[in-house]
């Protein structure tokens, strides 16, 4: 983050705003709405202040920025045309610790203006980080949309029961579970529908009805797709956010972790060749314990937890333990990879069948039915095949395939970090070591590979 999101309290204290145009207006209008008392620093005003002079809204100085004009003031925002007046302000604030806020010069800023939904009690800020304030108002008008105005009287009726549900629940997760069970529920509806008495009731006889014990913990086994966040699933998306532990994988990009619940505890339980932070049998153990703790488990896995993601060992181990599980597929690295590369994993002028294989190597062999996928018409697709990749080709030739056979190794699939090299059976290898790839890798092998040059059409930027 270039910029901590924070939301601060201006109710009562002095903010002064640089400049009399018609932005520094807008400025000051958004400092009143906050409860601030805000004086304006300029030699003239625009008529858009008008009205707040005619009401005595804000104490006008009608002269240029001097030093002494920042005594005793919390907040500065500079608004005039002229940078190097600006630059002023800004220096002169930060050197005696005022957050400053220069309009369309985030250089000079030690805070920035974010495009604001406001359902207030409920606040909902947008930024670009300065970069782009045209794309934060326009995201803001989608949340507009999305957002209906009762959600304001949402937040207001369960901040009058906030107290009386804390002193109800002792358990905070169960506090937790609660409000996430009122708010995704009849209560919110009713609030939407202006029945706000009903909502109260509901809401009153809800806690009435639910015991302070212990919660019952669950398991997501959930799928994150082959690392790039969009490809997630709505329901994948939904467990991220409600649960209170997360145990990912290597393979779960920094993306799709930085969408999970911020106050989740996060456990590394990745596994990278010959290094693995968590045996297999400990990580099934890790999910049982922390289940019956009460705790509900975000199990992450890179692509789908059912294909090569050992899903299957963990939620047996959870079904021997009476352990609630839900599994949530992902896009598994397959069809996500060979997509965004431009290569069908079927074309029926080309192969008619697929399978998928891993190639891990195990004292420099690999242990696979060569001549089953040694077939025409088949692409094969391997999976952790990197370190393996001269005997994958190898042993392929000699079952059989030419060794013209087009291939490709993926690099970081569906992320800015794709890569892609593409020869044959006999030059990949070669052309591999070439570039220095880095896993996670995909390698594709078939004649559908010819089509990548002209369906090529994911570019990333790095």
């Amino acid at each position: 983050m270039d910029f901590l999101p924070i939301f601060l309290n201006i109710r009562n204290k002095v903010c002064l705003v640089v400049g009399g145009g018609e932005v520094a207006a807008r400025k000051a209008m958004l400092l009143l709405q906050a409860g601030a008392q805000v004086s304006v620093v300029a030699p003239e005003l625009d008529s858009a202040f008008n009205a707040y002079v005619a009401r005595g809204k804000i104490n006008y100085c009608a002269e240029c920025f001097q030093l002494e004009h920042l005594h005793n003031i919390m907040l500065v925002i500079a608004a005039t045309n002229d940078r190097t007046i600006n630059q002023q302000v800004s220096e002169a604030a930060q050197q005696r610790q005022i957050p400053v806020n220069v309009v369309d010069d985030p250089k000079l800023c030690t805070f920035i203006m974010p495009s604001i939904i406001d359902r207030s009690p409920l606040l909902i800020a947008v930024s670009s980080g300065g970069q782009s304030p045209v794309l934060a108002r326009i995201l803001r008008a989608q949340l507009e949309a999305l957002i209906p105005v009762a959600y304001a009287r949402v937040a207001s009726i369960a901040g009058k029961f906030r107290q009386q549900v804390k002193q109800h629940f002792i358990h905070p997760e169960k506090r937790r579970l609660f409000w996430e069970k009122v708010l995704q529920g009849p209560f919110t509806e009713m609030v939407l529908a202006g029945k706000d008495k009903t909502a109260q009731d509901y809401l009153l006889q809800s806690l009435q009805h639910e015991k302070d014990e212990s919660p019952q913990g669950e398991v997501y086994l959930v799928g994150a797709g082959p690392g790039n966040p969009d490809l997630l699933t709505f329901r994948a998306m939904r467990l991220m956010q409600q649960a209170d532990v997360v145990v990912y994988d290597r393979l779960v990009s920094a993306a799709i972790l930085d969408m999970v619940r911020r106050d989740a505890t996060r456990i590394y339980a990745g596994k990278e060749r010959n290094k693995h932070t968590l045996e297999q049998e400990s990580i099934n153990q890790l999910l049982v314990r922390l289940a019956q703790e009460g705790k509900r488990v975000l199990r992450l896995k890179g692509g789908d937890p059912f294909i090569f993601g050992r899903g299957g060992e963990e939620i047996e181990t959870l079904a021997s333990h009476h352990i609630p599980f839900q599994v949530v597929p992902g896009i598994t690295a397959a069809s996500g990879v060979a997509a965004y590369a431009g290569i069908p994993l079927t074309h029926r002028d080309y192969a008619q069948s697929c399978i998928f294989v891993t190639g891990h190597l195990k004292n420099k062999m690999i242990d696979l039915d060569w001549a089953h996928l040694a077939r025409p018409n088949q692409t094969i697709v391997i999976y952790m095949g990197l370190l393996g990749l001269p005997v994958l080709c190898q042993q392929l030739i000699v079952h059989g395939l030419p060794s013209s056979t087009p291939a490709a190794i993926i690099q970081q699939g569906t992320t800015q970090k794709q890569k892609i090299v593409t020869g044959t059976l006999q030059t990949l290898p070669n052309l591999t070591a070439a570039v220095n790839l880095t896993p996670p890798t995909l390698i594709i092998v078939g004649e559908v590979v010819k089509l990548h040059q002209n369906l090529t059409w994911f570019e990333p930027t790095s």
